[in-house]
């Protein structure tokens, strides 16, 4: 009895004095400040009389009564840094009155919880949230549907994302699959409602007689593309009226709404693509932490190590630099397994004297490097290896060049698409103008937040962070003479884009094929490492 009453007070005292250090939150991320100024940045791209509400991501169960672990909707944590699930957060464009006081945003969190907190950490709580994330207005997820309550019908417009996802259905979500059915029956949410036909919609809504046609275009593309296109009655009337007359005749039967589900996805994309110096500063650290990963396997790879080692290597530093997850499943692919773009189960255990892939990336206080390295498993590559490496090599090489304000993103792949297809020409494995898929991917994508993180693909902009990824991947049976077979080359860069020019970020990993025999030569920590036999 006295253990029990030992337990049970340092419980309590736990709850009411250490809500400011709740799990997974750490004192070198990413401040209030920050979050804050990114609220603001969002309230001002705010159409007037209008509330946006971002809901974080639901729980996800791995097995049975194990989930697994939690990550917040990216969006989310980037306006409140706040890592727990159940909560949802609103800006409104203008201060409005709730509860008795004049509110610009609001967010609303789960509860402490003595014993959901036993068993799976620290909760900040209201007090916790209001300290440590600087929000001012901050209420239970269980009070979203009472009061004070929110009257969505005093904004013309309400932003959010697509809520057609279901969630799983657990004690987990609870809280979150009643706040969105409470949001859902508030705003009159459509039963059948994606980003795409909504964006339809507002395209028919703001069209006159003469772009009609224009617009029944668009729905053509697109229905191609996106099922729920081609089923909605509506879009499809529209696309197959007779005359301009007829499709405003259709236009006029369109509903009014409120809700726009397109408008907060394009904001978020202009913010979020042009990172800050305190985003700069975390990427930098996830980066230079994956290099590192990558030099420290080409030290200790020599045949007879396994894919699984491999990755542990690489993991193994994150952790030791106190990188919280890695931003991605680990891709690391030898030999054949190289052509497997997304290969990510890592189990061949004795790979041949090929070559071995490595696609990782460490997560940093939320944010996430992506690094490839393609290195030959015994030190030296072959002589087709090389060929190919070295190919690949001055495709990224060109195509980094690229890298500055004012270039067309598309340009970047583009260089690297024209060297890649002259040196297959070259070495005979094409025909010169040949079409093939032995680069079958795009080069650059936006990094941050997400691995494909947010961001626009217009002109390059001083900081944004991009990849530069060429391949070149020759699966068995292909058309060509069969000493290509099985030889797969990525190298993948971070690279910020500066005001004057790039900076490649991962650039501390050997990237050259002499500079990677080089480094492979060097010896490894983890040479005489020997764990007991099985």
């Amino acid at each position: 009895m006295r253990n029990y009453k030992v337990i049970m007070v340092l419980l309590v005292f736990g709850l009411t004095s250490q809500w400011t250090k709740a799990q997974s939150y750490f004192d070198d991320g990413l401040g209030k400040d920050f979050h804050q100024t990114r609220r603001e940045a969002v309230r001002s791209m705010m159409p007037e009389s209008s509330v946006a509400v971002f809901f974080t991501s639901p729980v996800k169960n791995r097995s049975n009564d194990v989930d697994f672990e939690y990550h917040p909707n990216t969006d989310f944590f980037y306006l409140t840094g706040y890592r727990e699930p159940n909560s949802v957060l609103l800006i409104f464009s203008e201060k409005v009155e709730m509860g008795g006081e004049m509110v610009d945003e609001v967010i609303y969190v789960q509860p402490r919880d003595e014993n959901a907190e036993m068993w799976n950490g620290k909760r900040l709580g209201i007090e916790g949230v209001k300290e440590n994330l600087g929000f001012d207005h901050v209420y239970l997820n269980e009070d979203f549907a009472s009061e004070p309550k929110i009257d969505f019908e005093q904004f013309d417009k309400i932003l959010s994302f697509s809520l057609s996802d279901g969630i799983e259905e657990s004690s987990a979500n609870k809280s979150m699959m009643a706040m969105r059915e409470s949001f859902k029956a508030k705003t009159q949410y459509p039963a059948q409602m994606s980003e795409v036909t909504n964006k339809m919609y507002e395209l028919i809504r703001v069209t006159d007689l003469e772009n009609s046609a224009n617009v029944a275009q668009v729905i053509g593309r697109y229905r191609k593309y996106y099922p729920e296109v081609e089923n909605d009655d509506v879009l499809m009337e529209f696309a197959n009226a007779e005359s301009p007359e007829k499709r405003m005749e259709v236009a006029e039967k369109l509903p009014s709404s409120k809700l726009n589900i397109s408008a907060l996805p394009e904001m978020m994309n202009a913010l979020r693509g042009v990172k800050t110096a305190e985003e700069i500063e975390m990427l930098r650290k996830a980066i230079r932490i994956s290099a590192i990963g990558q030099i420290e396997v080409m030290k200790a790879l020599q045949p007879g190590i396994s894919e699984r080692e491999v990755q542990g290597i690489h993991e193994f530093v994150y952790k030791r630099y106190g990188a919280e997850a890695v931003g991605y499943p680990s891709i690391v692919g030898a030999g054949k397994n190289g052509c497997i773009l997304h290969y990510i189960s890592n189990d061949l255990r004795n790979p041949d004297k090929r070559l071995m892939l490595m696609d990782l990336g460490a997560e940093w206080r939320g944010y996430t490097a992506d690094v490839t390295r393609t290195i030959p498993i015994n030190g030296k590559f072959t002589e087709e290896e090389k060929a190919i490496y070295d190919l690949v090599y001055k495709a990224q090489d060109e195509a980094i060049k690229m890298c500055k304000p004012g270039t067309e993103f598309g340009e970047v792949g583009k260089v690297a698409q024209r060297i890649i297809n002259e040196g297959l020409a070259e070495l005979g494995i094409i025909v010169r103008g040949q079409r093939h898929r032995y680069f079958p991917h795009g080069t650059s994508h936006h990094l941050g937040l997400d691995v494909h993180d947010r961001g626009g693909y217009g002109k390059l902009e001083a900081g944004m962070v991009i990849t530069v990824e060429p391949g070149v991947y020759i699966p068995e049976g292909s058309d060509c003479d069969p000493k290509w077979w099985n030889i797969a080359v990525r190298i993948e860069d971070d690279v910020l884009i500066t005001e004057s020019g790039f900076e490649n970020l991962s650039a501390e990993a050997p990237r050259s094929s002499d500079d990677v025999e080089a480094m492979m030569a060097k010896p490894s920590v983890l040479e005489n490492w020997v764990l007991p036999e099985l």
